[in-house]
């Protein structure tokens, strides 16, 4: 969600005409372009893990949230920044401890412990359903035929059951 604000300030004064020694009423306008909105940023951590909860090999990938104020869209400063951790093996989302967050993005060396994470969303691996079926070769025309079948679906010769 972005929110800009654009205000117009007006201010009555009197100018002089150069030259012709008149006096004019003007209007000085000023404006104001602000607003406030919210980012996600990937921080930059490289570690390599063994999920917990999929038991997959992947690595933590560090992200913080936070809402900041803009001023002519030039950010000047931010508020609530929240860490989160996401697992490249499964994506399973985890809340991660301010403390330890902060210090990554500070650039520090730091460790991410279990006891450092809050399990938010969790993640399930992806597979194929063919990784799952067994597949069996037809006797009369050699395709590849699927265990549901009783019958080749190609040339209708009957399938060997086992």
């Amino acid at each position: 969600m972005i929110l800009y604000t654009c205000i117009r300030f007006f201010r009555t004064g009197i100018q002089t005409s150069e030259g012709l020694g008149m006096r004019q009423r003007g209007r000085r306008n000023m404006i104001f372009i602000g607003g406030i909105s919210s980012a996600v940023k990937q921080l930059n951590y490289l570690k390599t893990v063994i999920c917990s909860r999929c038991g997959g090999y992947g690595r933590y990938q560090v992200f913080m949230t936070y809402t900041y104020f803009s001023f002519f869209f030039i950010p000047v400063f931010k508020w609530n920044r929240q860490f989160y951790v996401k697992m490249s093996c499964c994506g399973s989302v985890y809340e991660l401890d301010r403390e330890v967050g902060m210090k990554i993005l500070r650039g520090e060396s730091v460790d991410i412990r279990e006891e450092d994470l809050t399990l938010i969303k969790a993640g399930g691996r992806s597979f194929e359903l063919s990784d799952f079926e067994e597949e069996r070769t037809c006797p009369g025309c050699g395709a590849s035929v699927s265990e549901d079948y009783s019958y080749c679906p190609y040339c209708g010769e009957p399938l060997d059951r086992r």
